[in-house]
């Protein structure tokens, strides 16, 4: 299903959305607010588990803020939509696994928009650079992720200097999942997300719960709360079939048939 600059498909389970804006597959408001209205759609459809989230093209994965809507007057304070900029990284209550398949350079907000997957697998000429501080501005999403997920003086060198990052030093870091070559992205991104298809959607859900809690409370709060099932999705799978299934599956030695619910 095409609409505009964003090709999206169904396999079973999994969502894959291309987005296709050349030549530099950057993101105005109007696409952003897409963006998210498609990956809402996503969080909501019980049958979806998994996205796939990839480029048009082989050079750019995303070149982020589209610098010719902002030459023509659009604000970068403009409404982006439910999910922010890139329909993901402000997304509320997405509990479901989404792997970035970066298929070239993934600059700005393009490498934030990246770095709001949960998986990230990369093509072996992928690149990653930050240039806002050349231009005087704020990599704001990337200024908050980034030190947490690579180690902090990496992190603040990217950030102060704007260079670029080779795909084999992002692997080196941890800042991305897995390397192959660039006809085998798609193959490899479709083997992760079958994998995680067919894996528990309750347990995924109370991570990335959990996980966003982390970020705000201290450890022991967080413990306590999972403790008392204070977490929406700790309580729902821990009353859910699912949770019976497990126990039964491992009890009889087979595999579990995750329902959901």
């Amino acid at each position: 299903m095409g609409e505009g600059p964003l090709h999206v498909s169904r396999n079973g389970a999994v969502l894959e959305v291309i987005f296709d804006r050349p030549k530099a597959n950057a993101i105005d408001a109007g696409t952003s607010r897409k963006m998210g209205e498609v990956f809402a759609s996503f969080r909501d459809d019980p049958s979806l588990r998994v996205a796939i989230l990839t480029g048009g093209g082989e050079k750019f994965f995303c070149a982020g803020w589209d610098l010719k809507a902002a030459a023509a007057g659009e604000a970068p304070d403009s409404d982006y939509g439910v999910g922010g900029f890139g329909g993901l990284q402000m997304l509320p209550n997405l509990n479901k696994p989404v792997i970035a398949a970066v298929n070239g350079m993934a600059v700005g907000g393009g490498f934030e928009l990246a770095l709001s997957a949960d998986i990230i697998i990369a093509a072996d000429h992928a690149r990653f650079a930050l240039p806002e501080i050349r231009s005087g501005t704020l990599a704001d999403a990337a200024t908050v992720r980034l030190p947490k997920r690579m180690p902090y003086h990496i992190a603040m060198d990217l950030l102060f200097t704007g260079r670029w990052m080779e795909v084999g030093e992002a692997q080196r870091w941890g800042l991305v999942n897995d390397v192959v070559p660039a006809a085998d992205l798609m193959t490899r991104a479709r083997e992760m997300a079958a994998v995680l298809a067919g894996g528990p959607p309750l347990v995924y859900a109370a991570i990335k719960e959990v996980l966003r809690a982390a970020e705000n409370q201290d450890f022991r709060t967080v413990m306590d709360r999972i403790a008392t099932r204070d977490f929406p999705t700790i309580a729902k799978l821990y009353s859910s079939e699912d949770q019976l299934e497990g126990a039964r599956a491992f009890a009889e030695k087979r595999d579990p048939v995750w329902k959901g619910h």
